[in-house]
């Protein structure tokens, strides 16, 4: 692991212990001595400083090894209304059970063409024959071809970290559905939504391709492409983007609706949030991947929203 992609889960340790309403003076203290040792704390410090800095005085954090989330927007309160599992049951009878399990069917069909996949909620770091390594978050399905003249990998479905080993008589190329992304030397992610790809920049380049376009990208940099577009270089954190390869996720005033969609690829069924002032709460925090429950009850106790929890479906409202 990169020393400031450790920095930086150190920094939000201590910004939890910090925030939980349990921190002593000697905390304190010594969270100031660790952010003294170097440049390179005080950096990681800042960084995850700017992280929380929408949380303020609506903390509810807890150990850092359970999660540590807060709301960036004011408690949202409705009025309690009816709404059980007949009801939510009866609205389901039309919907299909292709939209409650699909994802999982998408993932089955797909890891029988693929070298390499992964189950709902399962990670996976795999080394290749070139030596590159490639980490597989949920629900993954990527293909490997090597041949003496290229490294062709097609990602089907999900999303990968790949960290490539040099080979400047071998191209690494990552397809994924109407475009491609050739390392330059790297450490880079690629992520598929349906027909939307993105590719964010860790370290080194990518040179991006759709179609007849194509965009040379640098570290802290994303594009997406699809649909016969392909976008402009967008500014991200990619440690942030790439967080789940260290078993956490983290947002950063994203509103809940986001929030649920990326914890429902994590989960077996679908996540769905009722409300327009629900689905749109800003939510900044950081949470174990491997206990995703303790982020719904923490959004339950904060905001007075409900949690119904039916087969391959669960309703915040």
């Amino acid at each position: 692991m990169p020393r400031s992609i450790a920095l930086s889960d150190e920094a939000i340790a201590w910004l939890t212990t910090l925030r939980s309403g349990r921190a002593t003076g000697e905390d304190r203290r010594a969270y100031g001595a660790w952010r003294a040792r170097s440049p390179a704390h005080e950096d990681a410090a800042r960084q995850a400083e700017a992280l929380f800095g929408a949380i303020g005085e609506t903390s509810v954090a807890t150990d850092y090894r359970t999660m540590g989330m807060a709301l960036a927007s004011p408690p949202y309160r409705q009025r309690a209304r009816r709404f059980g599992r007949r009801a939510f049951g009866a609205a389901l009878a039309g919907s299909g059970v292709a939209w409650l399990a699909g994802p999982a069917i998408v993932s089955s069909v797909t890891s029988l063409v693929a070298t390499y996949h992964t189950g709902v909620g399962e990670r996976r770091l795999v080394r290749l024959d070139d030596g590159s390594h490639v980490w597989l978050n949920t629900a993954t399905a990527l293909s490997v071809a090597f041949t003496a003249e290229r490294r062709r990998v097609v990602l089907h479905d999900g999303e990968a970290l790949f960290d490539v080993a040099r080979d400047a008589a071998r191209p690494f190329v990552v397809h994924s559905g109407a475009g491609e992304a050739e390392a330059l030397g790297t450490r880079y992610r690629v992520r598929r939504d349906g027909e939307v790809t993105l590719v964010s920049v860790v370290e080194g380049r990518v040179a991006v391709r759709a179609g007849a376009r194509a965009q040379q990208i640098s570290a802290g940099q994303e594009v997406r492409y699809g649909g016969g577009i392909l976008s402009a270089p967008e500014a991200v954190d990619a440690e942030t983007l790439t967080s789940w390869t260290r078993g956490k996720l983290i947002f950063n005033r994203q509103p809940l609706a986001q929030v649920a969609a990326e914890l429902e690829r994590y989960r077996h069924g679908r996540v769905l949030v009722r409300g327009a002032a629900l689905r749109a709460l800003k939510v900044t925090g950081v949470f174990d991947l491997d206990d995703n429950d303790a982020l719904l009850a923490a959004l339950s106790s904060s905001t007075g929203a409900r949690v119904i929890r039916l087969p391959w479906l669960l309703v915040i409202h």
